[in-house]
């Protein structure tokens, strides 16, 4: 029961945004909360790890690196070439670099697990992209921004320790010494992961409400359009490098799907409501799409080519 209404996550998102965008009373007040909740979403995602999932690095170091390169290089990139040639205003275009700049995000783990990737890989790709994030995010945002928008690296710096490093550590040392008493919360740990993410995509759309209206349809475009040149790049530069159709897949969902609640929230943060539109739309849309592919490729199962010489892992 537990999966089924988590894996209507997109459902969910749709209808509380539509909820949100009719009756926006109901979560304008709730603003305050969007921090909160993300907190408690990197703490449950905390939970699910361990740190052999952080020893998988060295076992598939060269798809991680690979990985890692493109999701902090060809995703920011994308986000401000794709801002340009939409001509989105500073605030979209920041909004955009953001979703760009963020880490890696969880449901990339579910989806890599339903396509037959190598789950291993991408827990531990995840799980590196967050801690890595906590520095290479602002660095980034203020590198391609910085010029038209004011980015406070150092104010962002330190909200992404409290948001991600503190309670994703604090998760993960919970899950290793009270491993047994965390086993029994695992299975309701997505639910309220999606939860918080759902409540802070309606307060945004609410928030957003007379924008939706004007500028919707275009950010959606753009959204849509970095998303899916994210999967195609991470995918065939796999297959570029030699990695086999696993490995490939699993990059390629690392890379495409991003921590967009993440970029919300610091575009909520740091600059205006506006600027959260594109992480909000992205949270909607990379969960649809990155459910179809699965979908697709959970049809054509690739255990019949051989893994990739462990030199390429």
């Amino acid at each position: 029961m537990l999966n089924r209404i988590i894996q209507l996550f997109p459902v969910w998102a749709i209808l509380f945004s539509v909820c949100a965008f009719y009756q926006p009373a109901l979560f304008t007040d709730l603003k305050a909360a969007i921090v909160p909740l993300l907190t408690i979403t990197m703490l449950a995602m905390g939970l699910t790890l361990t740190p052999t999932d952080f020893r998988h690095v060295v076992t598939y170091r060269h798809a991680l690196l690979l990985g890692t390169a493109l999701q902090f290089s060809v995703m920011p990139l994308l986000a401000l070439g794709i801002s340009l040639l939409f001509g989105f205003s500073p605030e979209l275009t920041v909004g955009m670099v953001l979703v760009g700049c963020v880490a890696g995000g969880t449901s990339s783990n579910v989806m890599t697990f339903l396509a037959g990737g190598n789950v291993a890989l991408s827990i531990s790709m995840t799980a590196t992209s967050t801690l890595l994030g906590v520095v290479l995010t602002p660095l980034l945002t203020g590198l391609l921004v910085g010029q038209s928008v004011d980015v406070p690296i150092t104010g962002m710096l330190l909200s992404l320790v409290k948001i991600v490093l503190v309670p994703v550590t604090i998760g993960v040392a919970l899950n290793a010494f009270l491993r047994r008493q965390v086993k029994a919360v695992e299975p309701v740990l997505p639910l309220v992961s999606m939860f918080s993410i759902v409540i802070i995509i309606a307060i945004v759309v609410a928030l957003n409400r007379d924008n939706l209206a004007s500028q919707g349809l275009m950010i959606a475009l753009a959204v849509i359009l970095h998303n899916s040149l994210g999967l195609g790049l991470g995918y065939g530069a796999c297959r570029l490098f030699g990695f086999d159709r696993r490995i490939s897949r699993t990059v390629a969902f690392e890379v495409g799907l991003q921590n967009s609640g993440l970029a919300t929230a610091l575009a909520m943060k740091f600059f205006t409501p506006i600027a959260a539109m594109p992480g909000t739309l992205f949270s909607v849309w990379h969960n649809i799409s990155g459910s179809i592919l699965a979908g697709i490729w959970s049809k054509r199962p690739p255990q019949d080519e051989p893994q990739a010489d462990p030199a390429y892992r």
